[in-house]
């Protein structure tokens, strides 16, 4: 009688074998997640943490989608449309503070230690400090955060809200209007308007870069952000989401070459040089800053992050003041030791 071959399982055993896979879907939770932006470099840990597996790990099933700038990142989690996202921490503010019985939304990650705001301005104007800004025309965006803060700028170094002349203009031509001489300055992400000026041939020698933190501007930027209904109801999710973005991060500032990798195969039309480039501006300008090395990333200091409310409100004119409580949640941030990813300030 010809044997039974050996790989097929008894009968017996085949319920509880078929059953696995079920009970493993059943615990894992599902995560819609909004970027900010498109897939850039700056994207790479949120991309590599989902490929790598370490949302998984977390009982994750994340979906990461691309976003159309950081305060819509604030609407769409804040509509239920995604449960998490990744956005500016300073549209949050005016969000809570014109919503006060809409829902409930917190940062739960600080990313950009700093603002990304910078001024770019072209050298030919004679503009060498803020205050040669004084009469002159600059261009942004209405949602650019730069815009939007202007008067925190203006403020800090010593200039009138009013001493420039805006023209809110469409993102893709923010850029190109500089280039050509039709406004003297532009505001915008710093990594992403100095990359867009080089392409279109203006060189860093062309251009005075005044970055909003390097000017007296002490506001966050960018964070991961949680519906706080969904927070409240799936803690153990959010803290394992932030320890796996956490983990990637860490290796995304050891070797931002190979973190790119994780933008291309989400994105296989980037330009990899550039988006190298970027990658490593972002971690440069907003991420490795004197108070992550220092504290840790991820987290705020209480006092700067009270200032920072107060700062946005009074630029804004916002009608309340959200508490500092509101703003930022840091009861699902991984330990202060596991966020001791930069070298030690010196």
């Amino acid at each position: 009688m010809p044997q039974r071959p050996r790989f097929l399982l008894p009968r017996f055993l085949l319920p509880a074998f078929t059953l696995l896979p079920l009970t493993a879907l059943a615990d894992t939770t599902s995560i819609r997640f909004q970027l900010d932006w498109r897939f850039e470099g700056p994207a790479a840990p949120f991309l590599m943490a989902a490929e790598k597996g370490y949302f998984a790990e977390e009982g994750l099933d994340v979906q990461i989608d691309s976003g159309s700038g950081s305060a819509g990142a604030v609407n769409r989690v804040a509509s239920g449309a995604y449960e998490m996202g990744f956005g500016d921490l300073n549209a949050l503010v005016e969000f809570l503070a014109e919503n006060p019985e809409g829902p409930g939304i917190q940062g739960v990650y600080i990313v950009y230690d700093g603002t990304p705001a910078a001024v770019f301005a072209r050298k030919e104007s004679g503009i060498e400090s803020p205050a040669d800004l004084a009469g002159k025309t600059i261009a942004a965006p209405a949602f650019d955060t730069g815009y939007r803060a202007w008067g925190i700028f203006a403020a800090a170094n010593g200039l009138e809200a009013d001493a420039v002349e805006w023209q809110n203009v469409d993102p893709t031509l923010r850029e190109t209007l500089l280039t050509r001489g039709d406004v003297d300055a532009i505001t915008g992400f710093y990594f992403t308007s100095l990359l867009n000026l080089e392409e279109r041939g203006m060189s860093e020698d062309d251009l005075t870069i005044m970055p909003f933190p390097e000017y007296g501007v002490p506001l966050y930027g960018n964070a991961i952000l949680a519906s706080e209904a969904f927070a409240q109801d799936n803690p153990e999710a959010v803290q394992g989401f932030l320890r796996a973005f956490n983990r990637a991060l860490g290796e995304t500032l050891a070797d931002p070459e190979a973190a790119i990798e994780y933008v291309k195969n989400r994105d296989g039309l980037i330009d990899v040089e550039m988006e190298t480039r970027r990658l490593k501006l972002a971690l440069e300008s907003v991420v490795d800053t004197p108070d992550a090395r220092e504290n840790g990333v991820g987290g705020v200091d209480d006092e700067r992050l009270r200032q920072a409310i107060q700062l946005v409100a009074d630029a804004y004119d916002l009608p309340t003041l959200p508490s500092p409580d509101q703003v930022f949640d840091s009861r699902y941030l991984p330990p202060v030791e596991e966020r001791m990813l930069l070298p030690e300030a010196e």
